[in-house]
């Protein structure tokens, strides 16, 4: 009986120190390290253009309203309201009968006069022979060529007089100024208009046509800058919630920087005009204007959630091969639409944490979320938003 107990005890010993090796999971004694998932992103290099954005006005590159020369009946109007002119095309006719009239009068008038100063200077010139042969006194002969003298003028006056009745009576048609398109047909046939009393319609010219937008007074220098090296390109979205893409469809030119910075608002005028051939953009719209002003070759970037910002600076997490995150310091540059550019801390191809920072620390290990590789190398970033750089910090476009 004795031995059956001495002999149970080793094998009650080698069971309870196989059941705590196994509770402790090993022989390490420590649970292994699980990953934590993030999302990735390929650090890229490409042209970064640096492009100011503001709000527009489209404005006609002319307006002209059309108004009468002459008083009178309008007759008829030789266009439909909203039409495309072109210059010279006869608009509208007003009753020439009057004018008619008053020309032939003119006319008649001067040659009566034209007859009168032949005959005053054929007596001038008779009275100053009989003066030389004391037949008459100089004195007569000298009256004899004042009166020659004054009716000549008189056939001077005559003759401006004959000029503006065919004057007037051309105005009787009056054809478009420019070329553009009609607005609203203000006067109707039948109509008494009077002379520069009131337009009859407004003509703008569409094509091309001009936008108007300010900028930041801190920005001119560097428009004025990359200006004056070469013509700035500009595109516009329409809609004061225009596309924020960067530049789009309907390029133009710079064409006007105002000469003053308003003080008010510190703002400074510009003016881009654009070919819009397909009569895209139409006075008074509201668009949005990016305007390029140059462009940084080979800039560094990565998407916008990856830069992580302190008090003591800026870092990301980049990813190795190994799927082991090591936080790097890095200087930012200008910040783009949905991208920022890294001055220093990364190199292009480098993977960097875009999501999941948070639940990072140094030598940590990652599980990539569906892959989430994006923005490969080489990829062109957006362009920048208004202001976001002052110092130029980069090549011509």
């Amino acid at each position: 009986m004795r031995q059956i107990k001495d002999s149970a005890a080793p094998v009650s010993l080698s069971l309870l120190a196989g059941l705590l090796v196994s509770g402790c999971g090993g022989s390490s004694g420590r649970p292994p390290m699980s990953s934590v998932p993030v999302t990735v992103a390929t650090v890229a290099q490409g042209p970064a253009p640096y492009v100011v954005v503001a709000d527009g006005t489209v404005e006609p590159l002319q307006t002209v309203q059309v108004e009468s020369q002459v008083g009178g009946v309008l007759l008829s109007v030789d266009f439909t309201e909203g039409q495309e002119v072109t210059k010279g095309q006869p608009l509208f006719h007003i009753d020439p009968r009057p004018f008619q009239a008053a020309l032939r009068q003119a006319e008649a008038n001067l040659a009566k006069d034209e007859a009168q100063a032949i005959n005053s200077r054929r007596d001038a010139e008779r009275y100053q022979k009989l003066a030389q042969e004391d037949y008459v006194t100089q004195s007569q002969a000298d009256q004899a060529e004042a009166t020659a003298r004054a009716q000549a003028a008189i056939v001077k006056a005559d003759s401006a007089a004959v000029e503006t009745a065919r004057l007037n009576l051309s105005y009787t048609m009056i054809p478009a100024p420019i070329s553009g398109r009609t607005g609203s047909l203000l006067v109707r046939p039948g109509n008494l208009v009077k002379a520069n009393a009131s337009p009859l319609v407004v003509i703008n010219q569409i094509h091309p046509i001009l936008v108007r937008f300010p900028i930041q007074g801190r920005v001119l220098p560097l428009v004025q800058k990359y200006h004056a090296m070469a013509p700035l390109v500009a595109s516009v979205k329409p809609g004061e919630e225009g596309d924020q893409s960067g530049l789009g469809d309907e390029p133009g030119t710079l064409t006007f920087i105002d000469n003053a910075v308003d003080p008010q608002t510190g703002t400074v005028l510009l003016k881009a005009r654009f070919d819009n051939e397909d009569r895209g953009l139409w006075p008074g719209e509201y668009v949005t204007v990016h305007l390029q002003v140059y462009v940084q070759p080979d800039a560094i970037t990565v998407p916008l959630g990856a830069p992580v910002t302190q008090q003591d600076g800026s870092f990301v997490y980049v990813v190795d091969d190994s799927a082991t995150a090591h936080r790097r310091t890095v200087e930012l540059g200008r910040t783009l639409e949905d991208r920022v550019i890294i001055d220093s801390g990364v190199k292009p191809g480098e993977r960097v944490v875009t999501d999941g920072q948070s639940r990072l620390n140094e030598g940590a290990k990652v599980q990539i979320k569906g892959g989430g590789d994006t923005g490969a190398p080489g990829t062109q970033p957006a362009s920048t938003t208004t202001g976001s750089d002052a110092d130029g910090g980069g090549g011509a476009s």
